[in-house]
């Protein structure tokens, strides 16, 4: 893991972010998972985000990611969900049967990580996925 900078900011923002679909129904499996993430990560590549793990679970999502110091946790979570949900939906109008119309609940985890436990917690949700 190496410090990030901008013009004026030297940064290490770390997030480990959980979120799961309305009703933790097991709507992201197969298609919808493999789908799910490539949104997800186009997203981050929007934001200026780097990806260190992505893990798609039938009933959640664990991303973690390092992000520039500009946006506040809250705000990237509410940004992950809010622009990944309308995309999913339209392409799977089927989960729309399981979700009724939203596809993420409105909670979500968040934890900060350091540099060690950025190596560790990446590395266990790469070998859990």
């Amino acid at each position: 893991m190496e410090y990030k900078s901008t013009r004026h900011v030297k940064y290490l923002c770390n997030y480990h972010f959980v979120w799961i679909p309305k009703y933790r129904r097991d709507v992201l499996v197969s298609e919808v998972s493999e789908y799910t993430k490539e949104v997800l990560k186009s997203i981050a590549e929007e934001l200026g985000c780097e990806i260190i793990a992505l893990d798609v679970m039938p009933d959640d999502v664990h991303l973690f990611v390092n992000c520039p110091p500009r946006y506040s946790p809250s705000y990237l979570a509410n940004y992950f969900k809010g622009k990944s949900d309308r995309p999913v939906l339209k392409k799977f109008p089927e989960t729309r049967e399981y979700t009724k119309g939203k596809f993420w609940t409105r909670s979500y985890f968040v934890s900060t990580a350091g540099n060690v436990s950025s190596e560790t917690l990446g590395n266990t949700l790469r070998n859990n996925g």
